[in-house]
């Protein structure tokens, strides 16, 4: 006798859902997200910035992004964080060398905690939720509106990408689970 069971009722009661923090990362503004899994699909359930304060030294201002982050991180429990890659224009070599420094201290927040973390690039991103790796800004923040049923457009960009980007982890971890 061959006695089958529904593995997709059981791990759902084993696991927990998955809430992602979706971080876009800058030394001026961090933009967060919080998106969590349901049986309706994905819900916004947080989204702000991280901001640190421009007159301060780079210590100072990293040491900002790392205590918002780990109330964050305390206060909403995620069970992956997904953050942008660092990337760089030519013209702005700088802007890749700051992101990193936010970059640094966001990974070191998710260490502290054990907190699982996956990057994607902006390519990346925007090719999952629009099909193009090469769409504008308007054009993800309309794919994110229409993937939440929002109102309007999330503003600011900063909390616009980190929504993004835990999409694009919410979407891609459900297209591993079905190839499994």
């Amino acid at each position: 006798m061959t006695v089958r069971s529904d593995i997709n009722s059981i791990s759902s009661f084993a696991l927990p859902p998955m809430r992602v923090l979706g971080i876009d990362p800058g030394l001026n503004r961090t933009g967060y997200a919080i998106l969590e899994q349901s049986s309706r699909g994905p819900v916004l359930k947080e989204g702000g910035i991280v901001q640190s304060t421009k007159k301060l030294s780079l210590s100072d201002r990293v040491y900002e992004i790392a205590s918002g982050l780990r109330d964050l991180i305390t206060e909403y429990e995620p069970t992956v964080m997904a953050i942008e890659q660092v990337f760089s224009h030519t013209e702005f070599p700088k802007t890749a060398i700051l992101m990193g420094h936010a970059r640094g201290v966001i990974l070191l927040c998710a260490a502290e905690k054990s907190l699982p973390v996956v990057h994607y690039t902006p390519t990346q991103v925007k090719r999952l939720l629009t099909g193009s790796g090469k769409a504008n800004k308007e054009q993800v923040q309309l794919a994110i509106q229409r993937e939440l049923g929002l109102k309007k457009v999330l503003e600011p960009h900063d909390v616009a990408d980190a929504f993004a980007i835990a999409l694009c982890h919410y979407h891609s971890t459900k297209h591993k689970l079905r190839a499994s």
